[in-house]
């Protein structure tokens, strides 16, 4: 009998290394490193790692997400998003395994009106997006298509870790019971990605040896202003809001940030969802499993 196919992971204690964790396939041999485990900044650790371990994949869910905090911290960003990837890759060359990169829809500069199709060259518009962009290329370059999966992804969320689900929670709370409306850039096209979903992707790539490039994400199109309003109705209705905001659409020019984020951030994701054998989900029931699955109300 063969030896169950060894998964290295990275990120494990981010919100998507905890779903992939729930989520694992029980015919897998599961390595999930943390920062404290693996400093992803540490090029040589990332390749000592693939050398010690011997992983047959490794699944790249760690990153530098700090979009604002990037434009000030350039090399730390390069070092986590860049040269970790391109550091597994090398290593992986040589011991014969492969390489999930999770990427993201910042590689692009949101210009155009319809999705984004994975072959098209990205055009990112800050130190976030051109880092992951950077790491894409290093590690397609250093490993080849042939056993290199990117997966990108867009605007991720899930029920524990730091993100603008969790975020617009605490502030519906907060503003409802001081009758204030909550304002949210609504000129901000893209879909909102649950966990859950985008975990059983990353393991359907691995399962059917995906390579190449890919995208993935939840089904249909949302603002930041569409999201909130969905949180804040949608947190009622499952008990985790005693009440919603009202929320107030702005744009992106009221709300200036370090970072200029692509005003369109749509993927396409026709081709992965056959080649991943899943089912699109809208983003509206994916969001509604998430806040179903809250047992208690965020703080």
């Amino acid at each position: 009998m063969s030896a169950p196919p060894r998964v290295l992971l990275t990120g494990a204690t981010g919100q998507l290394g905890r779903a992939l964790i729930a989520s694992a396939p029980g015919s897998i041999e599961l390595i999930a490193l943390g920062r404290r485990e693996l400093d992803l900044a540490d090029a040589e650790a990332c390749r000592e790692a693939v050398a010690w371990h011997r992983p047959d994949w490794v699944l790249n869910a760690g990153a530098y997400t700090a979009v604002d905090r990037a434009e000030s911290e350039p090399e730390l960003a390069r070092a986590v998003n860049a040269a970790a990837p391109a550091a597994f890759a090398a290593a992986l060359a040589g011991s014969g395994g492969r390489l999930l990169q999770v990427s993201t829809d910042f590689v692009f500069d949101g210009s155009q009106g319809h999705p984004y199709a994975p072959e098209q060259p990205p055009a990112p518009l800050g130190v976030y997006g051109a880092t992951k962009a950077e790491g894409e290329h290093l590690a397609l370059a250093a490993l080849g298509p042939d056993r290199t999966c990117v997966l990108r992804t867009s605007w991720v969320y899930g029920p524990v870790g730091s993100n603008f689900c969790l975020t617009m929670l605490r502030l519906h709370r907060q503003r409802a019971s001081e009758g204030q409306p909550l304002a949210v850039v609504a000129d901000q096209v893209g879909c909102p990605t649950a966990t859950a979903g985008l975990a059983a992707a990353c393991w359907s790539a691995i399962g059917g040896s995906l390579t190449g490039l890919h995208h993935w994400c939840d089904a249909g199109v949302a603002s930041w202003y569409d999201f909130a309003v969905a949180i804040g109705e949608l947190g009622v209705a499952r008990g985790l809001l005693s009440a919603a905001a009202e929320v107030v659409p702005i744009a992106t020019s009221d709300y200036p940030t370090p970072a200029r984020r692509p005003s369109y951030a749509l993927l396409d994701c026709r081709t992965s969802r056959t080649a991943l054998g899943l089912p699109a989900r809208h983003w509206r029931t994916a969001l509604a499993a998430v806040l179903k699955a809250m047992a208690t109300p965020v703080a």
